[in-house]
């Protein structure tokens, strides 16, 4: 009896064990398939970053596989207010220049300590040849006159009177290991050696970044290991993924997903308006597209909103031009579409356009800008126009734009990094950003004169009339078509919290933690 009592005993005490046990994996859902304790998160991006190199791209891909590594003086907060990183203060001494003291104590992954001599050489390199893609923020650092004073104290010029503080974010003016790049400069630009709290492991590209913990970080460390950043170009593929727990943050979820994503208990969407502009580029330095006629004759085909329904299905809004209804001076006069096919058609006779001969239209695989060239194929030919799609992977498309050989195609620009609405309007439109940022190869010397004007001048009343004129000025000249302001939507595992997306398109994953 003993023996049978006991025996009962230690059943119910192993049937007790085993189901608490079983209770607390279920329940705990911070662990990983395995049952260990999840320490890996994985990010799916919708395209492969161009370059590693952050002085010479500022897409948004690179940006985002670039954020685990680099960081910059100052940051952003959630609320948009600028945050010291490894500056601590700063001191402006006069229009042109600026005293910044930095953090002690930040060391690169290579060991090396952080000094202000790699914020000068970083800050050099970015303004010169090999930051072409960042030049039309970086261009107006002046290296001749900047200084380091000691250490951790450096002075920084501008060529001209300059906001330079509210740039700082951008992914140009991250801090790079001057040791890294001058000792194996083609190194350095594929395998990125920075302050954050990640270090860079490996690139398969097309595939995947790897990353582990910088356990030397100066910052609150991330709470989880290694950190997995994969490339999922196809969207349905990385919602599938999403749901079957294989990645735990995806990219640009499709709107038909949303509500899907939203009902499963082990998923959720955050959602939140970018500073994202998606726009249809023409190249007005060729025929047909130097004609204001031809170009206007386009605007008035597209119906925006019903491309911004049947495409984003409540993703995104019609935006009457680059600077977007969350970005401070946005222009408000005129926020209707100018759909009307009658007058498209006027304007395409007044053009004199020979119908006859196609157009092409570019556009990399994105699967939202694929759709969304089909719409507008449908509706160009309406007015007559025969349009031929071609799709190109991210990387050739974006150096095929460099070509001028396009006739016109579809783009995203937005704010990545830092909300401030010269980054929507000089970029793409100044003429000194041709090839490498005005894909439209656009020169009209007066909006070049405005646009440099509003740049140099301080937030105030008469800047933002100025920038109000500049948007007023290129929607009147129809130099692009602007279609939709896009939101954010990202799609996460419900046991992921932390994680807070900005609306400038750059995010940050070290703060993530799991339930």
């Amino acid at each position: 009896m003993k023996r049978t009592g006991l025996a009962r005993a230690a059943a119910l005490l192993l049937a007790l064990v085993m189901m608490f046990t079983t209770l607390t994996a279920c329940g705990d859902k911070s662990q990983d398939p395995n049952g260990g304790k999840k320490d890996t998160l994985v990010v799916a991006l919708n395209g492969d970053p161009p370059t590693l190199d952050p002085h010479a791209s500022s897409n948004s891909t690179s940006v985002n596989n670039l954020n685990p590594v680099y960081e910059t003086l100052y940051r952003y907060d959630q609320n948009g207010d600028l945050q010291p990183l490894l500056a601590e203060s700063y001191e402006r001494i006069d229009e042109t220049t600026w005293r910044f003291h930095l953090r002690q104590g930040v060391k690169f992954h290579n060991g090396e300590e952080m000094k202000a001599s790699d914020v000068l050489y970083s800050f050099t390199r970015a303004a010169g040849p090999d930051g072409a893609k960042v030049s039309y923020i970086m261009g107006y650092i002046d290296p001749e006159n900047c200084k380091v004073e000691d250490d951790y104290t450096i002075v920084i010029a501008t060529k001209d009177p300059f906001p330079l503080l509210g740039y700082l974010p951008y992914i140009g003016a991250v801090v790079v290991s001057e040791k890294e790049f001058t000792t194996d400069i083609e190194h350095a630009k594929t395998h990125p050696v920075g302050t954050g709290p990640f270090k860079f492991v490996s690139w398969d590209k097309n595939d995947k970044c790897v990353y582990i913990r910088n356990e030397e970080y100066w910052g609150e460390k991330p709470a989880y290991e290694n950190l997995v950043i994969r490339t999922i170009v196809e969207a349905n593929s990385r919602v599938i993924e999403l749901e079957a727990g294989t990645v735990d943050i995806i990219f640009e979820v499709p709107a038909n997903d949303v509500s899907r994503l939203t009902d499963n208990p082990d998923t959720d969407v955050v959602r939140n308006l970018s500073t994202t502009f998606v726009y249809l580029g023409m190249n007005n330095s060729k025929a047909p597209f130097n004609d204001p006629n031809f170009r206007l004759a386009i605007d008035y085909a597209i119906d925006q909103n019903a491309l911004a329904e049947s495409v984003y299905r409540g993703i995104a809004q019609f935006t009457p031009g680059p600077v977007t209804p969350n970005m401070k001076y946005f222009d408000d006069s005129d926020v209707t579409d100018r759909y009307d096919v009658e007058k498209a058609k006027e304007l395409l006779a007044a053009s004199g356009y020979d119908t006859s001969k196609p157009l092409h239209l570019w556009t990399s695989e994105n699967t939202a800008r694929v759709n969304t060239c089909t719409v507008i194929q449908q509706m160009l030919a309406e007015i007559g126009l025969d349009i031929k799609i071609d799709v190109y992977e991210a990387g050739t498309y974006f150096d095929l734009l460099e070509s001028g050989d396009q006739d016109f195609f579809i783009n995203g620009w937005g704010a990545v990094g830092f909300p401030e609405p010269d980054n929507n309007i000089y970029g793409p439109y100044h003429s000194a950003q041709i090839p490498v940022n005005n894909s439209m190869f656009l020169r009209d010397d007066k909006l070049d004169e405005m646009l440099t004007k509003q740049r140099a001048m301080e937030d105030g009343p008469e800047r933002e009339a100025l920038v109000k004129d500049i948007q007023k000025y290129m929607r009147e000249n129809c130099f692009c078509i602007c279609l939709v302001n896009t939101e954010q939507v990202m799609g996460i595992r419900s046991n992921v919290k932390n994680f807070k997306p900005t609306p400038a398109a750059s995010h940050f994953y070290h703060m993530v933690t799991f339930e």
